[in-house]
């Protein structure tokens, strides 16, 4: 697996998962409210912010059809909500103040191209309903930025033209396994498609863009190798909004920050007898010891010798052959057995 810079940080293999709390327009158009989200998502420890710039009318028609996760028209909402380019870099500014580092969305090539003019751009997130749009992803490749590229909605073949395109103009590229519902059954996450993307797709980093409610599926796609993890929060799960229902608020953005930490150091495939169970493994492991009185001489059987704690004398997977072995003393009942015990 590759990897690339977003920022100072590497992402991709041997790197632990970049995690971006997407933003959206959670927001609603709201400086104070975006940048309390800035706050709360490095108080999580996500590694990245992420907002959304929308220019409405190079995006859409107006009269485009409204998903079941709309109470309005999108063109609308858009109108209303979206931040300003002065807005943007006012935010990029905080970012940097409180030290997360700032992402955005375009959902068109000339949004992109006002986010680059004004170095906003470390990085260039393509949400699932670009993924196809080559001409303008291509386009987008000029900037020389790493790209993430979101795969809802799509089909392993639209993948693979959008990923061959890409890598062939010499883009840094992610892929990141989403499914675009809102939010999805969980019979649609179908997580093992990351396993599929990493074999088939192997010069990009292969992430995870997640529209459950739950943190359960992060983990999982943690767990499966995923690089990146993009989680949807919102400061108030009442707020109305294209996102509300898959979002998490910031509390449970720290859970899953921790929990991804958690599961990464806990993940090596080393088995050992680790230091701190030493001690342990003296006292838990079972050695042999006598039932009974055994006199000198004796030839011991199996009905005079069995296995107790602690695990300091001889093994207990050793009994066969302590039996037939003769007593080289006199050994008293319930004692730990010694091989000079026996002869």
């Amino acid at each position: 697996m590759p990897n690339f810079k977003i920022g100072k940080k590497l992402v991709g293999d041997d790197c632990p998962a970049f995690i971006i709390a997407e933003g959206g327009d959670a927001h609603l158009g709201c400086m104070v409210r975006a940048k309390e989200m800035v706050r709360l998502a490095k108080l999580a420890g996500a590694d990245a912010i992420k907002f959304q710039h929308h220019l409405p009318y190079e995006e859409m028609l107006q009269e485009s059809p409204t998903s079941d996760n709309m109470t309005e028209p999108l063109y609308d909402f858009l109108v209303k909500n979206a931040l300003s380019l002065d807005q943007h870099i006012e935010l990029k500014g905080y970012c940097d103040e409180v030290q997360i580092q700032y992402m955005c969305t375009p959902f068109s090539y000339k949004a992109a191209e006002e986010l680059n003019r004004e170095n906003l751009l470390d990085v260039i997130k393509i949400g699932s309903g670009e993924m196809t749009d080559i001409p303008s992803l291509l386009k987008m490749t000029k900037f020389g930025k790493p790209m993430i590229v979101s795969t809802g909605m799509c089909t392993f073949d639209e993948i693979e033209d959008t990923y061959s395109s890409l890598i062939d103009a010499g883009a840094q590229l992610a892929l990141t396994n989403c499914v675009s519902e809102y939010p999805p059954v969980y019979e649609d996450i179908n997580l093992h498609v990351i396993n599929r993307m990493q074999e088939k797709f192997g010069s990009a980093v292969i992430g995870h863009s997640d529209h459950t409610p739950s943190l359960y599926t992060c983990f999982g796609a943690v767990m499966l190798g995923a690089k990146i993890v993009e989680k949807h929060v919102i400061i108030n799960k009442l707020t109305p909004g294209p996102d509300q229902a898959v979002s998490i608020d910031f509390n449970e953005l720290r859970q899953l920050v921790d929990g991804i930490r958690i599961l990464e150091a806990a993940s090596g495939d080393i088995k050992e007898i680790h230091e701190r169970e030493s001690d342990i493994r003296a006292w838990a492991f079972r050695s042999i010891v006598s039932c009974c009185t055994i006199t000198k001489g004796t030839t011991i059987t199996e009905d005079m010798i069995w296995s107790k704690r602690p695990g300091t004398g001889i093994p207990a997977k050793l009994m066969g052959e302590i039996i037939g072995r003769v007593a080289a003393k006199d050994i008293s009942e319930n004692v730990l057995l010694d091989w000079s015990d026996l002869v």
